[in-house]
């Protein structure tokens, strides 16, 4: 399934950036480009990555407020 349409971005892509280590919206931005351009699909990545780590406290979206 895309994520980012803007830059292509599959959910299998931001898995494997989750995987190699992305633990932030910015690092999954930055890993893949997903979230890099308008930001519409960040609460998307986010939610993949709670799901890659349901131990893990949630993090805010950043530069967002709560």
């Amino acid at each position: 399934m895309f994520v980012c349409l803007c830059n292509g971005v599959t959910s299998q892509t931001v898995a494997e950036a989750v995987e190699s280590g992305a633990s932030t919206t910015n690092d999954v931005a930055r890993a893949c480009g997903a979230g890099a351009d308008c930001g519409r699909c960040r609460r998307t990545v986010q939610a993949i990555l709670r799901a890659s780590a349901p131990d893990r406290t949630a993090r805010p979206i950043e530069g967002r407020p709560r």
